[in-house]
């Protein structure tokens, strides 16, 4: 077999260096790990730990499912017929003002940048969620890879003991969304339907620690035979598929909040939102470089203002203890933080004082890395009925958003024969957004 070379001479009097650990792991594989310490154990290595603070990024978007009012968030018109009960208040950067609903986010609008000149041109459930999934239409005899996808194909590492890919999400409608398209399964996400914990990811109880380790070392021992002067990808390929599930199962505890110190817990809150964006910054700070957390119940056909103040504040108050939270663990830099949904909602009110499906100008807001902070991209008129400045669709956001990651967002990927741009040919990003 082929010596690896880690930078040393492997005697322990040399400890591990930072190049060493990180080209052996990355030869080695995530297996080579985690057959003798689990994902929590590792990230315990000050070497780890730094690494994944100073290369990799990170996504969680805040899935805002069945539509969020613009209104009543981040684009208020108090006084105007369109405005509703709600008033507007200042943030504590001069000149940008958003809903009193959000009274927390106020305080930390100089990590955030709001874009409010959102104009899709799809308000149906389905065809806005697949739009604001993948940041293009639908095409015949192509299906696209949504966000999620493309963060973990561009940003996942292959020997990576966590998920690339978790999407914690219930739906208004009832029903997953999203997918990996064209790149395959790989690529796909973890869903959590029914639970933090994944299904399937425990060891059977009738399995000891033991007997779970002898068979890992067996299978070791019989594979290094196997492969002795055989080289195969579809070998390589099944080693890899193994590892990584086994890597999966060491991973298990980063979706156990009780985890956390009680403190930490009782600043994110009791509910099912709270308890799931904990889990994201706990999967991300482990290197999964995506996580979409999924709010239900926005559309307010209904009861707008009563479904929003409920909703907004709950979603002021973890989205804002996510902001510090990342702030102090030193992520933020390199996590970018998305609230989106598939649409916005009418400015119009209606008789059940409600507001209906509206993609003609809405918002969505960017925080953290690759963003430049404390600012508004963007105008509506006075009631919120067209963007007047700086329409953008889905592909610029899409655009800015890899942008602000690092990802070419004019890369090319390839479908059989065919060269698919990772945004539609031509588009741009937001610059003024960028950082």
């Amino acid at each position: 077999m082929s010596q690896v070379s880690c930078g040393c001479c492997g005697s322990p009097d040399h400890g591990l260096n930072r190049r060493g650990f990180l080209g052996a792991a990355a030869i080695a594989g995530a297996g080579a790990l985690s057959a003798d310490m689990t994902v929590l154990n590792l990230l315990k290595s000050p070497v780890f730990a730094d690494e994944i603070k100073q290369q990799e990024k990170h996504v969680i978007l805040l899935w805002l499912a069945g539509g969020a009012s613009q209104l009543e968030t981040w684009d208020p018109k108090p006084g105007r017929p369109t405005g509703g009960p709600f008033r507007a208040i200042d943030t504590n950067v001069p000149g940008i003002r958003i809903s009193e609903l959000m009274p927390k986010l106020a305080q930390r609008q100089h990590q955030t940048a709001i874009i409010r000149s959102l104009n899709t041109k799809n308000a149906d459930h389905g065809g806005g969620a697949d739009l604001m999934d993948t940041g293009r239409p639908r095409e015949p005899g192509l299906l696209y890879p949504d966000l999620g996808s493309v963060v973990a194909r561009e940003l996942g590492r292959a020997d990576s003991p966590v998920p690339d890919y978790v999407s914690m999400y219930t739906s208004t409608e009832g029903r997953r969304k999203g997918g990996p398209g064209f790149l395959g399964a790989r690529y796909a996400p973890m869903f959590l339907d029914s639970g933090l914990i994944p299904d399937n990811i425990r060891r059977l109880e009738s399995i000891s620690d033991v007997d779970h380790q002898q068979r890992l070392d067996l299978r070791n021992l019989l594979n290094a035979r196997f492969l002795r002067g055989r080289e195969s990808a579809s070998l390589a390929s099944h080693n890899s598929a193994y590892q990584r599930v086994r890597g999966l199962m060491s991973s298990e505890r980063l979706f156990d909040i009780e985890q956390e110190p009680q403190p930490m817990r009782d600043l994110y809150g009791p509910t099912q939102f709270a308890e799931q964006v904990l889990v994201a910054r706990r999967l991300i700070e482990a290197g999964t470089p995506f996580v979409k957390v999924a709010r239900a119940w926005w559309d307010s056909h209904g009861q707008n203002f009563e479904t929003h103040l409920e909703l907004v504040h709950e979603l002021d108050h973890v989205m804002s203890t996510l902001l510090d939270d990342l702030e102090q663990r030193g992520l933020l830099d390199k996590t970018l933080v998305i609230t989106l949904g598939e649409f916005g909602r009418t400015p119009q009110i209606n008789q059940s004082l409600g507001r209906d499906h509206f993609a003609s100008a809405w918002s969505a807001s960017l925080s953290g890395c690759g963003i430049k902070r404390g600012m508004v991209f963007g105008k509506t008129d006075d009631d919120g009925n067209t963007v007047v400045e700086g329409e953008v669709g889905a592909p610029q956001l899409f655009a800015t958003i890899f942008h602000a990651l690092g990802i070419d967002p004019h890369k090319n990927y390839h479908v059989g024969a065919r060269p698919v741009p990772l945004t539609e040919p031509g588009t741009k990003p937001i610059v003024e957004v960028l950082a």
